[in-house]
């Protein structure tokens, strides 16, 4: 992939849906970053020359995941940026199944720092945003100052807790081989994307309708579920650098589909310094149904960083 890149705004910015400020907060504009001949819709905010933040969202969310961390982290002093992953935004968004591998989604992210002048930049990522998050701490360690992955363990744990067929976390994600069937994005869809908005309990009709106009085609649904169906789960782990960077894990108890073998484990995977939080009660939509709870956390694990 050409890493050559370009951020511009599209049009005149305004404040995203549902992200309307308080005062003392800063607002979230839309962005577009370019990389290559691969166009991603994003969200930014806070001051242009401070450190870069990136938040990776999951399946089936989008950028709007983020739209409490952001100006909280804006307000701090970070520049954070909240882009549409590829298969999430229209104009990053290849056909094939093989285009959805982990160096490429690894690359993305690489390439959209390179467009933002970021030599150096933290993560914050949920579900497979998570999993790009654990990557790009491993592959890429002298560009990569910190990481706050959520509900996703490390991948080294996760892949070692799914081996065992009788284990807690197989019987989690026995929907993988649904998810990865040809045609699955059909069964999303029918009867007014009932399938896709049964996904989001606990979430507004309002949230929840923001998810679905962003994939509620069988283009988009289907790009993102090719995220699944490319997946790789032999990870080998004589081929990374261990995570040294600081790094703090958010797993919350009541997530259905990530359980607490795999989290528990993922302290033996990171040398650096290393904090693991856990959030009672609260189900798989970490940033949103416990923002109070993980904006206070990004405060504490963003203090030392802060310009």
């Amino acid at each position: 992939m050409n890493q050559t890149a370009v951020l511009a705004l599209m049009g005149v910015a305004g404040v995203f849906a549902g992200t309307t400020p308080t005062a003392g907060q800063s607002m979230i504009e839309e962005t577009r970053i370019e990389v290559g001949d691969m166009v991603f819709d994003a969200l930014v905010a806070g001051p242009e020359d401070g450190p870069v933040v990136f938040l990776l969202h999951g399946f089936p969310q989008g950028a709007f995941e983020w739209r409490h961390q952001m100006p909280v982290l804006a307000d701090m002093g970070f520049r954070a940026i909240a882009p549409n992953q590829r298969g999430y935004s229209a104009g990053a968004r290849p056909t094939e199944v093989s285009a959805y591998v982990i160096p490429n989604l690894v690359g993305d992210l690489i390439g959209m720092a390179d467009a933002v002048g970021a030599e150096q930049f933290h993560v914050i990522g949920h579900d497979w945003g998570a999993v790009v998050t654990w990557f790009a701490g491993l592959q890429h360690p002298d560009r990569v100052q910190s990481l706050v992955p959520m509900s996703v363990p490390h991948p080294f744990a996760f892949s070692q807790a799914l081996a065992d067929p009788n284990g807690q976390q197989a019987g989690m994600s026995s929907y993988f081989e649904t998810f990865r069937a040809e045609g699955s994005e059909q069964m999303f869809l029918a009867n007014d994307a009932a399938v896709l908005r049964n996904i989001y309990g606990g979430l507004s009709a309002e949230e929840s309708q923001e998810y679905v106009d962003l994939l509620g085609t069988p283009e988009a649904i289907g790009a993102a579920l090719n995220w699944y169906r490319a997946m790789d789960l032999n990870v080998d782990q004589a081929a990374v650098t261990p995570i040294r960077m600081p790094t703090m894990y958010i797993w919350s108890t009541g997530d259905t589909a990530l359980g607490s073998e795999a989290a528990e484990m993922t302290a033996q995977f990171v040398e650096g310094p290393y904090r693991f939080e856990v959030l009672e009660g609260v189900s798989h939509w970490v940033p949103e149904e416990a923002a109070e709870a993980v904006n206070d956390l990004l405060r504490e694990h963003f203090g030392p960083f802060r310009p």
